[in-house]
């Protein structure tokens, strides 16, 4: 039978807390992977709760940009002589070590906050950096997304509105360069990939790449079907980002070992491909999410891509959807 487990997680995990599934059927009372990490304990409760007991580690990284990790999503800070820029906000739990972990960077404000998408581990902090006096950036469809209810299926979590101050007030939907606090930025509109409100920000001097939940580095990565996600746009995204890389590129993953470059990305969208393709053929014969997911048609990448939260079940039923 299967079965559900919450793991011990090393700070380069997902979220700090949450699931190990041991299960690959689909039939006979079993739960699929997917059912069980929908059925996890209170998922979202969880990471929450984890968050206020998280440690924040600050990565220096170069050019007045820092790398702050340990609250949900990897979060990027450029210093400059008055003002701060925030690339997403983590978990509302974890802010007081962010507030520290800001100060010991310098006395400058939070002037701009941009989030990468709308999920609770990248925007959850929203409403307070935004009652410090930050102005929300983002795409259109996470503005959309925050406005109203949102249902996970695979978190088996409906989110309700955000509050008014969570809400960005200036959007996008195409790419866009900026300059913000003397930072050249160009802000990258992925087609939906992870969900359907993903952008990535590079850092123009700096050569640096926060690329959001479109890639994460050394895990199988969630695809939020509920919210536009698709395996197909996760790779376009992923090609999307190494066009804007060279091998001196730091690269910032939504998840996993924060502090990435070019060819853990492009091993990363090499992964994607093969996996996308070994499903599509086995669901061509006819093949059930069970019978594909038994087959294990990720076997290859497993040792290393596979020993975290999205299980190599869970990743093989998350594929099968989108082909």
């Amino acid at each position: 039978m299967s079965s559900t487990q919450v793991p011990k997680l090393s700070r380069r995990g997902f979220c700090l807390c949450c699931v190990g599934v041991a299960s690959i059927g689909v039939a006979g009372g079993w739960l699929s992977p997917r059912e069980a990490y929908a059925e996890a304990h209170q998922l979202v409760h969880m990471i929450r709760d984890s968050a206020a007991k998280a440690d924040i580690t600050t990565h220096k990284l170069r050019g007045g940009v820092y790398l702050l990790e340990g609250s949900g999503g990897n979060i990027a800070v450029f210093v400059g002589a008055t003002g701060k820029v925030m690339v997403d906000a983590g978990i509302t739990a974890t802010r007081p070590k962010i507030v520290k972990a800001l100060g010991a960077l310098g006395n400058q404000p939070v002037k701009t906050l941009i989030n990468t998408h709308w999920h609770f581990d990248h925007a959850d902090g929203n409403e307070w950096v935004h009652a410090e006096g930050a102005t929300i950036m983002a795409h259109d469809n996470t503005r959309a997304r925050l406005l109203e209810t949102q249902r996970v299926e695979d978190w088996d979590f409906t989110f309700p509105p955000s509050a008014p101050g969570a809400i960005p007030t200036e959007t996008f939907s195409s790419d866009k360069k900026i300059e913000l606090e003397g930072c050249k930025l160009h802000l990258l509109c992925y087609e939906p990939a992870h969900t359907d409100s993903d952008i990535g920000v590079y850092f123009v001097d700096q050569n640096v790449l926060h690329t959001g939940d479109t890639y994460w580095n050394g895990i199988y990565p969630f695809i939020d079907y509920s919210t536009g996600g698709s395996i197909n746009g996760k790779i376009a995204a992923c090609e999307k980002s190494l066009s804007m890389v060279d091998d001196r590129t730091i690269v910032v993953p939504g998840h996993g070992n924060p502090v990435s470059n070019k060819a853990e990305l492009r091993a990363f969208h090499d992964m994607l491909v093969a996996v996308r393709d070994n499903v599509a053929t086995l669901k061509k014969k006819g093949m059930s999410v069970g019978e594909v997911v038994a087959a294990k048609p990720t076997a290859k990448f497993d040792a290393k891509w596979g020993q975290f939260v999205i299980t190599p079940g869970l990743f093989t039923e998350l594929v099968y959807e989108g082909v």
